[in-house]
């Protein structure tokens, strides 16, 4: 299995530091200034600290920030793709919103998957796994659809059954039990 591999310099500036790591990832993140000029204040809060000797290098935080904007990019795809589908997840699609969510959810899946340079046994696992609930999240629900249509298709014979004892009893024409099948029952003789 393998390890973390090694620090980056990021990584081992003390607590009393990381807040500002963590507010020049907010500042990458916000993409309004560049990269350099967020570095220059990061070194100038860690030295106002007395966190000097920390001072993260050039490279070490290009590095971090290409990361920070692939993920992002990953981000604003994925949620492009996602309002993409929104529109067709409504209660009337339940089955076709279920199968469209499940291809989202592989296909984000995939996209992790290409874009990890390492994996461990845990993380493909634990991948394989959503995978397979997807699948058979979207298996089950072709089953209940399956499951819905027939016990509609039931109720509607009895419902037409009844119909024709009852239009019996009262002597109506077959005219007008056919009318009645379409009107209230929907029943296409």
């Amino acid at each position: 299995m393998a390890g973390r591999g090694r620090l980056a310099s990021l990584d081992l500036v003390p607590e009393e530091g990381q807040e500002d790591i963590r507010w020049a990832y907010a500042q990458l993140n916000e993409r309004k200034r560049t990269a350099a000029d967020i570095l220059f204040e990061l070194n100038d809060r860690l030295e106002a600290k007395g966190l000097g000797d920390y001072a993260i290098s050039k490279s070490a935080f290009n590095r971090r920030s290409v990361r920070i904007s692939r993920a992002n990019d990953r981000m604003a795809m994925s949620r492009a793709m996602f309002e993409g589908i929104a529109d067709h997840l409504t209660p009337d699609n339940i089955d076709k919103s279920n199968v469209a969510l499940g291809e989202f959810i592989k296909t984000l899946i995939s996209e992790i998957v290409s874009e990890q340079e390492t994996m461990t046994s845990k993380e493909a696992m634990e991948l394989s796994k959503a995978f397979q609930s997807v699948v058979a999240a979207q298996k089950t629900s072709s089953a209940r659809r399956t499951q819905l249509e027939a016990e509609l298709e039931e109720k509607q014979k009895k419902a037409a059954d009844a119909l024709g004892a009852v239009a019996r009893e009262a002597g109506l024409s077959a005219e007008r039990v056919a009318q009645i099948r379409r009107d209230v029952l929907g029943v296409r003789t």
